[in-house]
């Protein structure tokens, strides 16, 4: 694709901004118990995900690098809501646990990622759920192809979503960002690694994902 047609949308999409994430929050809801009592929401940015799971979830834990984002978080969320925000590493601050749902959307990728998984799976109640929505690196033809669909439908998305007016970021969309550097297939590799049995698919939109169930009666575990 020309860098002309890309420069092109992106001018589209900055007047017509959607959220890719938000877009899979209710296939996510559709991963997890009805109800349960612990969730952890990494990377919760402006909290929309975490707030989702407090309708199921007695308490609900967001965390996420940024603090700019994690005050607007709270800000955003009403004090009756069983959410609590925190700035935080995901790696060596995550609240004591076990959880029964950990979510983690558009997240992993700015982590070390086998490391990540483990140090998650560490954190998860027996028979706990942990959901990914992540980004990879488009590497071979099927991540070409499914990224060239996915442009159009792109498009029309932000039209429909926006009414075809312009309209300003969502408050989801206002935290840093940088891109990927593993390709799907390595993603597969590694966590399947970590995560014995993980299911991954391709996604529209660019993102993938991961559903992965931990064994009630757990064993011991050695970290790869």
């Amino acid at each position: 694709m020309t860098t002309r047609v890309l420069r092109a949308i992106d001018r589209f999409h900055s007047v017509h901004p959607w959220d890719h994430n938000a877009h899979y929050h209710r296939w996510i809801m559709r991963q997890i118990p009805r109800r349960f009592d612990r969730a952890l929401d990494i990377g919760s940015g402006s909290g929309d995900l975490a707030r989702l799971l407090a309708t199921r979830a007695a308490a609900v834990r967001g965390l996420d690098a940024d603090r700019a984002i994690v005050a607007k978080a709270r800000k955003l969320t009403a004090p009756a809501v069983p959410v609590t925000f925190t700035a935080a590493d995901a790696l060596t601050e995550i609240p004591p646990g076990p959880y029964d749902v950990i979510t983690c959307v558009a997240t992993l990728h700015h982590l070390p990622f086998t490391r990540a998984l483990t140090h998650f799976r560490r954190h998860l109640a027996p028979g706990g759920t942990l959901v990914v929505v992540g980004v990879a690196r488009a590497a071979s033809p099927g991540d070409h192809l499914l990224g060239a669909a996915a442009i159009p439908l792109n498009i029309a998305m932000a039209w429909i979503k926006n009414k075809g007016r312009r309209a300003p970021r969502p408050d989801s969309m206002t935290a840093p960002t940088r891109p990927a550097t593993m390709s799907f297939a390595e993603i597969v590799r590694d966590a399947r690694r970590v995560l014995p049995g993980a299911r991954l698919r391709r996604r529209l939109f660019w993102r993938y994902t991961l559903v992965w169930r931990e064994r009630p009666a757990r064993g011991p575990y050695t970290s790869p």
